[in-house]
């Protein structure tokens, strides 16, 4: 049986190379509207969603930078952003 709730892999246009959205951004979601409506609501709360130039629909998080992306990220298993860190809602 599939889950309901898919993993996202977002890359975006405009990030700077010393911002923390410069390797990506993960989130989980039922949806890829879904998926941009959570980041609009949490990363992008200020300033609006950015351009999406890379999206990833259940990415392997184990294709994921090792060295930076693993250790400093959130359990993927539930609805909402997981990396970067500091980022969870409780819906």
């Amino acid at each position: 049986m599939r889950s309901l709730l898919r993993r996202y892999w977002f890359r975006f246009d405009g990030i700077g190379p010393y911002d923390p959205l410069q390797r990506g951004c993960g989130v989980t979601a039922y949806s890829y509207e879904d998926a941009l409506a959570i980041l609009g609501q949490t990363v992008f709360k200020e300033q609006g969603v950015l351009a999406v130039a890379e999206v990833i629909e259940d990415v392997d998080i184990r294709t994921l930078d090792q060295g930076h992306a693993i250790p400093n990220m959130e359990a993927p298993v539930w609805r909402g952003v997981w990396y970067p860190k500091g980022h969870r809602r409780t819906w």
